[in-house]
């Protein structure tokens, strides 16, 4: 949910960018399309099919922002890699050995570039489990040498409309509509604090969808620099707004990614200047980890509304993932279970799982992945997600969402310092996540 914006004109928010937005991208999706419809031998063929040749390794690439000054995934990798180290130890996948690569893409445009750069050249057969904000920088080079991209992070909508892409979860977008309906009926005004930059343009838009569908007005916008050290005046004017009502409690939803806890230190501090107002947050902006060092249940998180994709962790259907982590990754701080990126990082490899499975003693390709996964391919993922299935276009086309192809939400609240799930008939909002289609739907996404 990071990215440095180029001009204020040009901002993705502004109305001119906003109403042509929409048929870019589609003009995008059915060019992408047509293209690889044209190649008699299908789209990237020929750079593409190293990466599983003759010699019985399979290799893809993980990549994500590690050591950066705004938001760092390093867990998604250190899953990448041990996973490969699991997944080889019992025998690989059909007798095939996985190579991971990874890249740290450094929270730039650049990097993303180069990194999907490097898999081309790498003859990679997939990218798997990754993060990357800029979409615009990686898409185009991976659907140059033919390369899919399976499960990123979802943090931009790039990665919705890409026919090479695969996501697992529905990002930013099924997160914040999913919150917005839990909060309409419990708040008054609600503030959204997200970061000052071309991803979080977005984010206004999709929580107020939500909202809307509750019946509440929209939230204001506080935009927020992406790599502040403290958010003192930030913290201030958000409170002012969601105060506004004194016969309703307002919401303050901070969704700035790894700066989260920053905005937090700063928030703490100054509401003791202003009415009670209630906390609310994405999954991946906070995780169970933040909670305790906050404070637990003294902290400023007791009470929030978290919204994420998957079971919380101590579900029992992560057991296979943590004993992965067990066998391969004991003692690597960098690899959390209740970490979202961990989480979609082996959602993601389980797909990968599936397709080499499904081209069995076939040859393994950037091409013949793309086409599996293009070919009604069913992946279950033992009930983390609904079954995933990519055709070529949703329900969630219309608004500029063709690849979305799971908008399920998790509901879960911060209880005695806990991350709790909120189930429907219980203690809670009316609606306690569930599929987002419907509400993204009516989303005004430019």
């Amino acid at each position: 949910m990071t990215g440095r914006r180029g001009t204020p004109d040009s901002s993705p928010s502004s109305p001119s960018s906003s109403s042509s937005a929409r048929p870019r991208r589609a003009a995008r999706y059915a060019g992408a399309l047509a293209a690889c419809a044209a190649l008699t031998a299908g789209c990237g063929t020929v750079p593409g099919t190293g990466g599983g040749a003759g010699d019985g390794t399979v290799t893809v690439m993980t990549w994500a922002p590690e050591r950066t000054g705004a938001t760092n995934k390093p867990g998604m990798p250190a899953t990448a890699r041990a996973y490969a180290r699991w997944i080889n130890r019992h025998g690989g996948v059909g007798g095939r050995t996985l190579t991971v690569l990874t890249c740290n893409e450094h929270n730039d445009s650049v990097g993303a570039a180069k990194c999907a750069r490097r898999a081309a050249a790498e003859h990679v057969v997939a990218v798997v489990g990754s993060y990357s904000q800029f979409g615009d920088s990686f898409l185009a080079p991976l659907e140059s040498a033919g390369i899919p991209y399976i499960g990123g992070y979802g943090v931009t909508s790039d990665e919705f409309t890409g026919p090479y892409s695969y996501p697992v979860n529905g990002g930013q977008p099924a997160l914040l509509a999913g919150l917005g309906q839990a909060l309409a009926e419990q708040c008054g005004p609600v503030t959204l604090v997200r970061p000052d930059s071309i991803a979080g343009d977005e984010l206004p838009a999709l929580l107020d969808s939500g909202l809307k569908a509750g019946g509440h007005a929209s939230a204001a916008d506080q935009l927020a620099a992406e790599d502040a050290t403290e958010y003192g005046g930030e913290a201030d004017r958000a409170l002012e707004d969601a105060t506004a009502d004194p016969a309703r409690k307002g919401c303050v939803v901070p969704a700035l990614g790894d700066r989260t806890d920053t905005f937090m230190d700063s928030f703490r501090r100054a509401r003791a200047d202003h009415a009670p107002v209630r906390t609310a947050t994405v999954l991946g902006s906070v995780d169970q980890t933040e909670i305790d060092a906050t404070g637990g249940a003294s902290g400023p998180y007791e009470g929030a509304y978290i919204t994420g994709w998957y079971p919380v962790a101590s579900d029992p259907r992560w057991k296979p993932m943590k004993q992965m982590i067990s066998e391969e990754a004991f003692g690597d701080n960098r690899i959390d279970p209740a970490d979202a990126g961990v989480q979609t990082t082996w959602i993601a490899y389980t797909v990968l799982r599936a397709v080499l499975e499904r081209i069995g003693d076939g040859e393994v390709s950037a091409d013949a992945v793309r086409h599996t996964l293009d070919g009604g391919l069913r992946v279950a993922t033992g009930g983390l997600t609904p079954t995933l299935r990519w055709p070529d276009e949703t329900r969630l086309a219309s608004v500029g969402f063709p690849r979305l192809v799971n908008a399920d939400v998790t509901l879960q609240l911060v209880r005695d310092g806990r991350l709790v799930a909120v189930r429907p008939g219980g203690t809670g909002p009316a609606v306690a996540g569930g599929d987002m289609t419907r509400t993204l739907e009516g989303a005004d996404v430019g």
